[in-house]
C-alpha cells in the first residue's frame, strides 16, 4: 500500500506536530518530530487514514509563547485536523486557545502544567501526566530519601517549571520537611554563579529543579565547579542525552521523574526495533508523539471521520486506546487517567530507572 497510487481518491489529511525546533529545548523538539514523522511513514505505508494520505506540517515555536500563537494561527491556516504538540506547557496553553477556536483537536506528548487541561478546552489532550502528580512523588521521594537534609527548591518562572516546583514543594512540606531556599532563575543565562553562592550559603546539599535541561545542567556544573557536594534532582524536562553533554561527569548520580521506560514496553517492541534500525535511540518524547498520532488515526478510523470534535468526544467517550506507550484512556478533561512516575538517575553519561 507504500505507493500514493494506492490511497483512496480524497485529498490528504493533514496534520502537525509543533514544538522547539530551534532554540534551548531544540533536541526535544527533535525527539517529537522524529516520533511524528516516524508514526506518519507506519501509517502511510499501511494505507493511510481512512485510505487517504497524511501529510505532516511542521511548525516551530522555540518554547516562546508568542512564537506558540503564531504557529497555530499558521497550522490553522494550512487546514490541520490534529497539532502533536507543544512541548513547553508555557506555549501549549496559548496555542490551545487558538486551536480550539479554529477547530484543531491538540494532543500534547510532553506539556505537564494542570492549566492546559483544567483551564482547557474540548480540544486539550496529553499523553504524558501532569505536574501535580510528578510533583506529589518527587517530594515524598525527597522527604523519604535525603530525611535531615538541606533542600533547595529552584524553579525558571515559566510554566512548566514554576508549576512543578510548587507541585514539589506542596508535596515535600506536606511530608514534613521544609526548604531552606525557593528560588527563580532566569533562563538562557550562562553564569548561575550568584545562584549558586547563595545555596552555598544555606548549606544546600538536594537541590531540585522545576526547569528545562540546559539551565538545570549549567546550574549542577557551576555548583559543582565550586566544591558543592550536592545532589539534583529534577523532571521529565532532563531526559535527554544532551544535559549529559552539558554536565559531563558532574551530572553523575542527578535523579528525575518520567513515567517507566516507554521504550521497554512490550507494545513499543516494533516501532523501537524500527527506529533502532535507522540508528535512532527512541527516548524522552519520541514515543509520546507517535501515541499521540497513533491515538488520533484509531479515533478516525472508529468514527470513520477525521473531524476534530468529533474525534475529541471519542477520544473521551472510548478506550482504552492501543498505543506504543500501552493502553492510555482520558478522562473528561483530556488527561490520561493513570499516570505512573518512576526515578531514574544519570551514570556514565546514561539514565535509567531505579
Amino acid at each position: 500500500m507504500g505507493t500514493t497510487g494506492a490511497f483512496a481518491q480524497g485529498a490528504p489529511i493533514r496534520i502537525a506536530c509543533a514544538g522547539p525546533l530551534t532554540g534551548s529545548n531544540a533536541a526535544a523538539g527533535d525527539q517529537m518530530k522524529i516520533g511524528a514523522q516516524q508514526a506518519v511513514a507506519d501509517l502511510n505505508a499501511a494505507g493511510g487514514v481512512l485510505g487517504r494520505k497524511i501529510e505532516l506540517e511542521l511548525g516551530d515555536d522555540a518554547c516562546d509563547p508568542r512564537q506558540a500563537v503564531s504557529v497555530a494561527n499558521q497550522m490553522a491556516g494550512r487546514k490541520v485536523v490534529m497539532v502533536a504538540g507543544h512541548y513547553c506547557s508555557g506555549s501549549s496553553i496559548p496555542a490551545s486557545k487558538v486551536y480550539a477556536e479554529e477547530g484543531v483537536l491538540q494532543i500534547s506528548p510532553a506539556s505537564t502544567n494542570p492549566k492546559y487541561t483544567d483551564e482547557g478546552s474540548w480540544n486539550t489532550f496529553r499523553v504524558c501526566g501532569r505536574d501535580d502528580q510528578q510533583g506529589q512523588v518527587a517530594g515524598a521521594y525527597i522527604a523519604k530519601t535525603f530525611p535531615g537534609k538541606k533542600v533547595a527548591i529552584l524553579h525558571d518562572n515559566q510554566a512548566y517549571g514554576k508549576g512543578l516546583a510548587e507541585e514539589t514543594r506542596k508535596s515535600l512540606n506536606a511530608a514534613g520537611t521544609k526548604e531552606v531556599l525557593f528560588s527563580a532563575y532566569t533562563p538562557g543565562e550562562r553564569d548561575y554563579s550568584a545562584l549558586v553562592s547563595r545555596m552555598k550559603e544555606a548549606g544546600v546539599e538536594v537541590m531540585y529543579i522545576g526547569g528545562y535541561y540546559t539551565e538545570a545542567g549549567l546550574i549542577l556544573r557551576q555548583a559543582k565547579e565550586q566544591g558543592m557536594p550536592v545532589t539534583m534532582i529534577g523532571g521529565d524536562a532532563l531526559v535527554t542525552k544532551d544535559f549529559w553533554q552539558i554536565t559531563g561527569a558532574t551530572g553523575e548520580g542527578t535523579l528525575m521523574t518520567f513515567p517507566s521506560d516507554p521504550r521497554n514496553r512490550p507494545a513499543a517492541a516494533k516501532v523501537v526495533q524500527s527506529f533502532k534500525a535507522k540508528n535512532v535511540d527512541p527516548e524522552g518524547y519520541v514515543l509520546y508523539t507517535y501515541a499521540a498520532v497513533q491515538i488520533w488515526a484509531a479515533a478516525a478510523e472508529k468514527l470513520k471521520s477525521v473531524d476534530p470534535k468529533k474525534i475529541a468526544d471519542a477520544m473521551k467517550a472510548s478506550g482504552p486506546w492501543q498505543t506504543v506507550l500501552g493502553p492510555i484512556s482520558f478522562d473528561k478533561k483530556g488527561d490520561v487517567t493513570v499516570a505512573d512516575y518512576v526515578f531514574y538517575v544519570w551514570k556514565n553519561g546514561a539514565y535509567s530507572e531505579i
